[in-house]
C-alpha cells in the first residue's frame, strides 16, 4: 500500500511539473522583437533580414507534433475542441500553439505515466498492485493537464476582475482628459501593464479589434464574451451603449467603477462573515483541548495522586 501510494504521488508530481512547463511556453513579446530587430542593424540604418521567431526546445516541438496530430485527426472534434479552446483562451493561451501542447501533453502523459510506474515498480508487486498503480497513473496523466488549465484560467479571471477597477478610474481620467474611445483604451492598456498585466492583455486585444473589425459594437462587445466575467460584460456594453446614444463616457465609467468598488468590498464581506463558521471546527480540535488540559490537568493530577498515595 505504501508503495501504491508512493507511485502514486511520484506520478502526480511528474504529471503536475511536465504539464506545467509544457503549458507554459512563454510568447515572444513585442519589445523582445525590438530588441532583436535593432541588434541586426547595421551601421548605414539597412535592417538585416533575421528570423525573430522564439527558438523551441525539442521536447515541445515533439509534444506540439503529437498534439497537432491529434487536433487534425478525429479523435478531438466538435464540441469538445471548442471547448478545450475556450477554457485555454480564458486561461490566457491565446495561440493556437497552446492548443497544441495541451493535447500533445494530455497524450504523452496518458501513456508515459502508466509506463513509468510500471518500470517503477518493484518486481515482486502483485498484479492488483501493479495495474492499480498504472491505472492511476493514466488517471493522473488525463486529469493533471485540465486540473492546471482550469486552475490557471480562475487565475487569470480573478486578476482581470480584481484590475478592473482601477482600469476604469484610469479610463475615466483619459476621457475626462479629451481622448477618445479607442486611445484611451490603448493608452489604460499600456499604463496599466505593470500593475495588472491581464486586464493589459485584454485591453490590448480589444485596441487590435477596433482597429481590424468595422464594427466597433462587435469589438467592444468581444470584450465581454471573451472571458465570460460579467464585470466586463457589463462595461462592453455600457461602452456600446455610449456609441450608440451619445450618453456621456466619463459619466457612464465612473458609475459602472463605483459599482464594482462596491461589489468588491460587499465581497470582502461576505468573506469576512463566513470566518468565525470556518474557525469553528479548527477552534473545536486544536484550542479546546490545550484549554481543558491547562484548566482541568492540575486538578487530575492532584486526583491521580490522592488515588495512588
Amino acid at each position: 500500500m505504501n508503495q501504491f501510494l508512493l507511485i502514486s504521488l511520484l506520478a502526480g508530481g511528474c504529471t503536475l511539473l511536465t504539464a506545467g512547463s509544457l503549458l507554459m511556453l512563454p510568447s515572444v513579446r513585442q519589445d523582445e522583437r525590438l530588441r532583436a530587430r535593432l541588434r541586426d542593424i547595421r551601421s548605414d540604418g539597412v535592417v538585416q533580414a533575421v528570423n525573430t521567431e522564439p527558438s523551441i526546445p525539442l521536447l515541445l516541438r515533439f509534444v506540439g507534433f503529437v498534439g497537432g496530430w491529434l487536433a487534425r485527426s478525429r479523435f478531438v472534434q466538435g464540441s469538445m475542441a471548442s471547448g478545450m479552446r475556450l477554457t485555454l483562451f480564458q486561461a490566457g493561451f491565446r495561440s493556437e500553439r497552446a492548443f497544441t501542447l495541451f493535447l500533445g501533453s494530455k497524450a504523452l502523459l496518458l501513456l508515459v505515466l502508466p509506463l513509468l510506474t510500471f518500470l517503477l515498480m518493484p518486481a515482486e508487486s502483485s498484479i492488483i498492485k501493479r495495474n492499480g498503480a498504472m491505472l492511476a497513473a493514466a488517471i493522473i496523466g488525463m486529469i493533471a493537464p485540465e486540473f492546471f488549465i482550469k486552475r490557471r484560467r480562475k487565475q487569470y479571471l480573478r486578476a482581470v476582475e480584481n484590475g478592473l477597477s482601477d482600469a476604469l478610474d484610469l479610463m475615466v481620467i483619459c476621457v475626462e482628459s479629451g481622448l477618445g474611445l479607442e486611445p484611451a483604451i490603448e493608452r489604460v492598456g499600456q499604463e496599466i501593464t505593470t500593475a495588472h498585466p491581464q486586464v493589459a492583455a485584454e485591453f490590448e486585444l480589444t485596441t487590435n479589434e477596433l482597429r481590424i473589425i468595422a464594427d466597433r459594437r462587435t469589438a467592444l462587445l468581444n470584450l465581454g464574451q471573451r472571458t465570460g466575467l460579467e464585470p466586463l460584460k457589463r462595461l462592453s456594453s455600457t461602452l456600446v451603449q455610449t456609441l450608440q446614444y451619445g450618453t456621456p463616457l466619463g459619466t457612464a465609467l465612473r458609475v459602472l467603477s463605483a459599482e464594482l468598488r462596491a461589489e468588491t468590498m460587499t465581497r470582502f464581506e461576505a468573506k469576512a462573515a463566513r470566518l468565525p463558521v470556518m474557525l469553528t471546527v479548527p477552534m473545536i480540535l486544536f484550542i479546546l483541548p490545550c484549554i481543558f488540559l491547562v484548566v482541568g490537568g492540575p486538578a487530575f493530577v492532584q486526583v491521580l495522586a490522592m488515588m495512588y498515595r
